[in-house]
Formats: structure tokens, C-alpha cells, sequence
């Protein structure tokens, strides 16, 4: 069983997937659609569920700083709930600062942020994936 991340935005789904260990994590894909329209992309989702024996998608639950969630936790709340009628399993993960970590990362490397807009989106769903999988690695080595 894999695991895959997903960073939700109102025209985007950045995805990210472990390797067949669950240790690595990677960028995979960002998926488009019309705003709002997180329907469209269940299609293409399910399918990369499928071809990759995934068990558990990590979604990103944008919360305000203060820890409440807000417009953006809202989407993912009904994304979620879209998911799971699909009989997908889904937990949520506090995914803030992850799009400024991810562009962080990118400037590291001396790229352009306007230019890759879409790596931004799969590297955070890496970086959400990533924290969810050590978050659990320490929970249960105590």
C-alpha cells in the first residue's frame, strides 16, 4: 500500500505518491481544472489510485495562522468528502506555509517561481506527504 499527497487550489491539485517502502517521497503530477470544479479531476485521480495500489491519500488542510480553518480549509473539507463517496480513504493533514516552503525550495535552486507554478503545487503536496509520514513515524517510535 502507497500513499499519495494532495495539495488542493482553487484551479490545481498538486499530487505527490511514496515509493513502494513509504520512506521516499515524490512529486508526481498537478492536475488542472476550472475553478471549482474539483469534480473533474476524480476521473484521473481514481486512475492513479488504482495504478499505484494507493491506500491512503494525505489531503492538506490549509488552517489560518490562529489554527482556524478558513475559505481554503472549507475546499478541502468538501474535497475530502467528494473523495471518500468515491471510496477513498482520505486523512487530513495541517499542510500551512507548505506552497512557501515548496517556493522557497525553488529559489534554492535558482528558479523562477512564475515558471513553475506547477512544480510549486506538486513539490508542497511532497512536503505535506512528507510531514504526515514522519509525524507518524514519531508517534509511534514513542
Amino acid at each position: 500500500m502507497r500513499y499519495l499527497g494532495l495539495d488542493l487550489g482553487t484551479k490545481s491539485l498538486g499530487i505527490s505518491i511514496t515509493d513502494k517502502t513509504n520512506t521516499l517521497v515524490s512529486p508526481l503530477k498537478v492536475l488542472k481544472f476550472n475553478t471549482e470544479d474539483y469534480g473533474s479531476v476524480i476521473p484521473e485521480l481514481l486512475e492513479i489510485v488504482n495504478d499505484n495500489n494507493i491506500g491512503l491519500i494525505v489531503l492538506g488542510l490549509p488552517k489560518n495562522m490562529d489554527g482556524s480553518v478558513g475559505f481554503a480549509g472549507e475546499r478541502s473539507l468538501k474535497f475530502k468528502e467528494l473523495l471518500e463517496k468515491n471510496n477513498l480513504k482520505v486523512e487530513l493533514f495541517d499542510e500551512r506555509l507548505t506552497t512557501k516552503e515548496s517556493e522557497n525550495l525553488i529559489h534554492l535552486n535558482n528558479e523562477n517561481v512564475k515558471n513553475t507554478k506547477n512544480r510549486i503545487d506538486a513539490i508542497a503536496a511532497s512536503i505535506i506527504l512528507d510531514d504526515y509520514l514522519r509525524k507518524c513515524k514519531n508517534v509511534s517510535e514513542k
